[in-house]
C-alpha cells in the first residue's frame, strides 16, 4: 500500500474520526490556517475583526473536540451578527465550511465550491501579504478536493501554484504541507524517487514546527513514506532504514505522550506492516512473519486500525501459503473471513479469495478453487491500481493459478463456466460498442459546439468593434460638449459678474423704495448664485481635461490655512471648527490650488449641513503610504435614497442648507476628480439625522532630498508673500 492509503490511511478513514476526532484528520489543513493567522500581525490591513477572531478560535475549538456540525451552526449564526466582516473574516468563514465539506461530510462537490469561493476572495486582498497567505490557502484546499477526486493533475497544478507563491512568504513548517501533498501525487504518478524527495523536503521543513503531539505524528508519517517511497523505487536499504529510523523516532518520544499510547501503538504497527513487506522482498520470511504478528496484534484490537490489521494477516497468508503451511493458512483465513463481514476492506477481500481458491487448489478441490478463483477476478479489476510489492511478489503465482484453472476447465469441460465467460464476452463487447457509439456521438458534437463557438466569437469581435466605435464617438461628443460649456460659461461670466457688481452698487449706496430695494436684492443674489454656477462649470470642465501640476506642499499647514479661512463662514451659524493633525510634519506631492478646493468644500458642505452651534470635526492620520483626510459633522445626514448619487455631476441630490443656503451639486463630483486624479480616494459614512463624514485618502510618497531643499524654499517665499 502506498503512504496515503498507509500511514495516512487513518486520516481517510470514517472510523478513525469516529474514535480518535476530526482533529488530526484536520491537521494539515488546521496547521495551515494557524500558520497562516501567524503571518498575519495584529497591525496588517485588513486581517481579522475583533469579533471574528471570538468566532474563530470558539468555532476552531467546536472542530477540535470532534463537533463539525456544531461548529458550523455557531459559526453561521455568528458570522451574521458581524455588520461589516473584512475580507479575511469572510475568507475563513469560507474555509471553515470547506472543511466540513472535505473533511468531515466528504461532499467533494461542495467542498470544491467553498475553495473557489475561498480563491475568489483571495483575489480581493488588499494588501501583498494578505494575498499571498490566502491565495495560497485556497489553492491548498482546492488541490486536496482534486486529490480525493483522484484528479491528480489538477490537484499537483492547485499545490504547485500555492507553493510557488507562498515559498518567499509563508514559514518553511506551512510549505511543509505543500511539499507533502506534492509528494503524494508524485507517489500516485509511480514517480517514487521524486516523491521520497518531496517527502524529504517536507520532514526538513517540518523541523521548525512546535515540538506537541500533532506535529510529532505528521513526522513518523513523513519518516514512513519516505521508506515506502524507497520500497516502490526498488532501494530496499534506504527502506528499512527510513522504516527503523520511524520506529526510533516513535520509541524516543513515547514517555511525552503516554496519554497518546494507544496512537503510538497504531504507528507502530503501520511501520511494521511496510517494513514486513520489504522484508518479504529481500526474502527473510522469517522475520517478515514475526514483523506481521506484532503489526497484527496491534490494529487487530479495538481501538486499533482494523483494516492495517487485515491487510497484514493477507501478508501472512501469503508467507503460510508459498511455505506450505496449510492449516495455519486455513485457520487465519477464517479468522479473517469473520473480519470482514464486520470490518468491510475492499484490497483484504480480493486476496482472501485469491488466497482461498489458492489453497484449495493445493488440496485437489477443483469446484471450490474454481469458485473463490473466479470471485478473486471480479474483485481485482477494482482492486489491482492500489496493490504493490505484494502484488509484484504474487505475479507468479497468480500466472500460476491461472494455467491450473485453465487445465481444470480442459479436464472437466464446464458447460456452465463456458456459457458465463461466454457472456462475459458479450457483456464487454456491448459496453465496447457503448463506448466506441458514446466517442463518435461527443465527437460529432464537439464539432458543432466548435462551429458554434466560433460563430459566437465572431459575433463578440464584431460586436467589440461596434462598442468601440461607439465609445470613441462618446468620447468625441463629450470633448464637443466641454467645449461648448466652456464657451458658453465664458462668455456669460463678465455680463454676470457685471450685474452682480452693479446691484450691489445700487443696493448699498442708493436709497430705494422697500419694494425696488427687495426687487434690486433679489437680482443681485439670483446674478450671484448663477456666477457661482458657472465657475463650478468651468471647474468641472477645466479637471476632466487640464494636467496636474504638483509640488511638495505640508498637509498640516494646507489644512489649517483652509479652516481658518472658514471659521468666519462658521461663526455666522455659531459653529466651531475643530482640527487635529498629523504629530509630525508631512509633505506630499499634489496640486496645491486644487487640494485646497476640495478641503473647503467638504468643510462648507459640513458647515451648510449642520445646525447652527454645532461642532465641525477635521482630523488626519497617517496610514501605509498614504495621508486620511476626514471631515465629520453633526448635521442632517444624507438619506439611503441619495447615497449612490452625491458623487454625480448635476446630480438631483442636491439639498438646502440648515438656514436655506444654495447647493448645486457640482461640488464633489469636482471633488472626486481631483481626488483620482491625485490616484487617490474620496468616500463618506453617513445616517440620515445624525450626520456625516467625509474621507480623502492621498498617496503619501516620500519626498526626494534634493527636492526637499527647493520645496521649503518656495514655500517659505510664498508665505513671506502672503
Amino acid at each position: 500500500m502506498g503512504p496515503y492509503s498507509k500511514s495516512a490511511a487513518a486520516l481517510q478513514n470514517n472510523d478513525f474520526l469516529k474514535k480518535w476526532g476530526y482533529f488530526y484528520a484536520l491537521l494539515p489543513f488546521l496547521l495551515l490556517i494557524t500558520f497562516a493567522a501567524c503571518n498575519r500581525t495584529e497591525t496588517a490591513a485588513p486581517g481579522y475583526s475583533r469579533a471574528f477572531k471570538i468566532i474563530f478560535n470558539q468555532t476552531t475549538h467546536y472542530f477540535d473536540h470532534n463537533q463539525p456540525d456544531k461548529a458550523i451552526h455557531y459559526l453561521d449564526s455568528a458570522f451574521r451578527e458581524i455588520k461589516s466582516p473584512t475580507i479575511d473574516d469572510r475568507f475563513r468563514f469560507y474555509g471553515f465550511h470547506y472543511i466540513l465539506a472535505q473533511k468531515a461530510r466528504l461532499d467533494f462537490k461542495q467542498a470544491m465550491l467553498y475553495a473557489d469561493s475561498m480563491l475568489m476572495m483571495a483575489g480581493k486582498s488588499v494588501t501583498k501579504e494578505q494575498y499571498v497567505s490566502n491565495f495560497a490557502e485556497g489553492n491548498y484546499a482546492k488541490g486536496d478536493t482534486y486529490f480525493s477526486l483522484k484528479q491528480y493533475n489538477d490537484a499537483y497544478q492547485c499545490y504547485f501554484q500555492g507553493y510557488l507563491v507562498a515559498r518567499n512568504y509563508l514559514h518553511k513548517a506551512s510549505l511543509a504541507d505543500y511539499t507533502y501533498r506534492m509528494g503524494m501525487i508524485m507517489y500516485k504518478q509511480d514517480h517514487y524517487k521524486l516523491a521520497a524527495s518531496y517527502f524529504k523536503e517536507s520532514l526538513q521543513q517540518s523541523a521548525e514546527m512546535k515540538d506537541d503531539f500533532p506535529e510529532f505524528y505528521r513526522k513518523q508519517e513523513l519518516m514512513d513514506n519516505i521508506a515506502i517511497s524507497y520500497k516502490h523505487n526498488g532501494d530496499l536499504d534506504s527502506a528499512i532504514t527510513y522504516f527503523d529510523k520511524t520506529l526510533h523516532y516513535i520509541d524516543a518520544n513515547a514517555g511525552k505522550f503516554k496519554e497518546r499510547a494507544d496512537m503510538l501503538e497504531i504507528a507502530r504497527g503501520v511501520v511494521y506492516g511496510n517494513k514486513a513487506e520489504v522484508l518479504i522482498s529481500k526474502g527473510k520470511n522469517v522475520l517478515a512473519r514475526e514483523m506481521l504478528k506484532r503489526s497484527i496484534a496491534i490494529n487487530l484490537r479495538k481501538a486499533g486500525d482494523n483494516r492495517d490489521a487485515e491487510l497484514a494477516e493477507i501478508k501472512l497468508g501469503q508467507l503460510y501459503l508459498t511455505s506450505h503451511k496449510n492449516d495455519s493458512l486455513i485457520n487465519l483465513l477464517q479468522s479473517i473471513r469473520k473480519q470482514l463481514d464486520s470490518v468491510k476492506n475492499d484490497d483484504a477481500e480480493a486476496d482472501w479469495n485469491r488466497l482461498m481458491g489458492s489453497y484449495y487448489l493445493n488440496n485437489a478441490d477443483l469446484a471450490k478453487a474454481i469458485h473463490y478463483t473466479q470471485v478473486y477476478n471480479s474483485l481485482k479489476d477494482s482492486t489491482i491500481k492500489r496493490l504493490t510489492v505484494l502484488k509484484e511478489s504474487d505475479v507468479n503465482q497468480q500466472l500460476a493459478n491461472l494455467e491450473k484453472q485453465y487445465e481444470i476447465e480442459n479436464l472437466n469441460n464446464n458447460n456452465k463456466l463456458q456459457r458465463t465467460y461466454l457472456d462475459v464476452a458479450i457483456v464487454c463487447a456491448t459496453l465496447l460498442a457503448v463506448i466506441v457509439f458514446l466517442i463518435w456521438r461527443n465527437w460529432i458534437k464537439s464539432k458543432s459546439d466548435v462551429a458554434m463557438v466560433t460563430s459566437l466569437n465572431e459575433q463578440i469581435n464584431e460586436q467589440k468593434a461596434n462598442l468601440e466605435e461607439a465609445l470613441a464617438e462618446i468620447n468625441t461628443r463629450n470633448q464637443e460638449k466641454d467645449r461648448i460649456l466652456r464657451a458658453v460659461a465664458h462668455d456669460l461670466r463678465n455680463p454676470l459678474g457685471g450685474i452682480a457688481s452693479l446691484t450691489s452698487v445700487m443696493v448699498e449706496e442708493t436709497e430705494h423704495d422697500k419694494d425696488l430695494n427687495a426687487q434690486l436684492k433679489l437680482i443681485r443674489e439670483t446674478a450671484t448664485d448663477t456666477l457661482e454656477l458657472i465657475n463650478e462649470i468651468l471647474e468641472a470642465t477645466n479637471n476632466s481635461s487640464s494636467p496636474l501640476k504638483k509640488q511638495w506642499v505640508d498637509v498640516n499647514l494646507l489644512l489649517n490655512n483652509s479652516i481658518e479661512l472658514l471659521r468666519f463662514k462658521a461663526a455666522e451659524k455659531h459653529q466651531q471648527i475643530t482640527f487635529d493633525g498629523l504629530d509630525h510634519a508631512a509633505e506630499i506631492n499634489l496640486n496645491r490650488e486644487k487640494i485646497w478646493r476640495v478641503i473647503s468644500n467638504l468643510i462648507s458642505n459640513a458647515i451648510k449641513f449642520s445646525a447652527v452651534g454645532e461642532t465641525i470635526n477635521v482630523k488626519t492620520i497617517r496610514g501605509n503610504n498614504q495621508v486620511v483626510i476626514s471631515i465629520k459633522d453633526h448635521g442632517i445626514g444624507i438619506p439611503d435614497n441619495m447615497k449612490d448619487k452625491i458623487f454625480n455631476m448635476f446630480t438631483d441630490a442636491k439639498r438646502p442648507g440648515t438656514i436655506g443656503e444654495k447647493s448645486f451639486g457640482l461640488g464633489l463630483s469636482i471633488s472626486k476628480q481631483i481626488i483620482e486624479k491625485h490616484h487617490g480616494k474620496i468616500w463618506f459614512e453617513s445616517e440620515a439625522g445624525k450626520g456625516s463624514t467625509f474621507y480623502v485618502s492621498l498617496p503619501a510618497a516620500v519626498k526626494p532630498k534634493t527636492a526637499h531643499a527647493e520645496s521649503r524654499s518656495g514655500e517659505t517665499n510664498e508665505v513671506s508673500g502672503r
